[in-house]
């Protein structure tokens, strides 16, 4: 199989959003051919370079899938199912890409906040954090302040995301911020938010840097941080 026809096959199935052979993906007559999981495997015994897969190959098809989610055609458990898929690719790219020197676009901590156990909006952008490049420490839900600012001294990352789905949470963004600026943290690092009550106003309103309705928005800012 020649090199391309893998990247493009793998793209596809992020596309489709199928993890493994098992998985059905959207459209009919998948189930039981090779997907993500094991084109990567091809791959790798066939020395298809792993920045080239994680391009072309990840980030294409979550392109792809980041159109047909703003045209309507996928739904949030479509664009989960392709993130999924991402994730479990660069489980087994990880360590490639460390040996192959490939850098670190940058770190990127992400929390959902104090009193809120949503995730799914959460874990979409950090999967396709990771396979955009950035090294993500993921602190998970109903993270207090306290401890997000503890990792932000830990691991002096360039960018924090926060997430709240509720509007009795999302003040707690506000008071991360603070605590950020308190302990002459906040000149370092980017602060984005995102999740259904908060917006680009609010996002003004506490001081962040950026307001993301979905994942997509969140790379397109890190990567301009990045670029400039």
């Amino acid at each position: 199989m020649e090199e391309r026809n893998l990247i493009e096959e793998i793209k596809v199935n992020i596309i489709q959003g199928r993890i493994n052979s098992e998985d059905e993906g959207f459209e009919d007559g998948l189930e039981g051919r090779p997907a993500t999981v094991e084109l990567i495997g091809e791959a790798m015994k066939e020395n298809v370079d792993v920045k080239d897969l994680v391009i072309s190959g990840l980030t294409a098809g979550m392109d792809t899938v980041g159109r047909n989610f703003e045209s309507g055609k996928y739904l949030i458990p479509d664009m989960l199912a392709s993130a999924e898929a991402v994730g479990a690719a660069m489980d087994i790219l990880g360590p490639h890409l460390e040996k192959a020197g490939v850098e670190s676009k940058g770190r990127f901590v992400i929390a959902t906040v104090k009193g809120d156990l949503h995730d799914i909006g959460k874990n979409i952008v950090s999967i396709m954090l990771k396979g955009a490049g950035f090294d993500v420490v993921d602190l998970g839900t109903d993270v207090r302040a306290e401890k997000i600012i503890e990792a932000a001294e830990q691991h002096r990352p360039q960018f924090l995301g926060l997430s709240a789905l509720l509007t009795t949470t999302m003040r707690e963004m506000e008071s991360v911020i603070s605590m950020l600026a308190e302990r002459g943290l906040r000149q370092d690092m980017k602060v984005l938010i995102g999740g259904a009550p908060t917006s680009r106003d609010f996002a003004a309103k506490i001081g962040a840097d950026a307001h993301c309705a979905d994942a997509f928005q969140a790379i397109e800012f890190t990567n301009s941080v990045c670029v400039g």
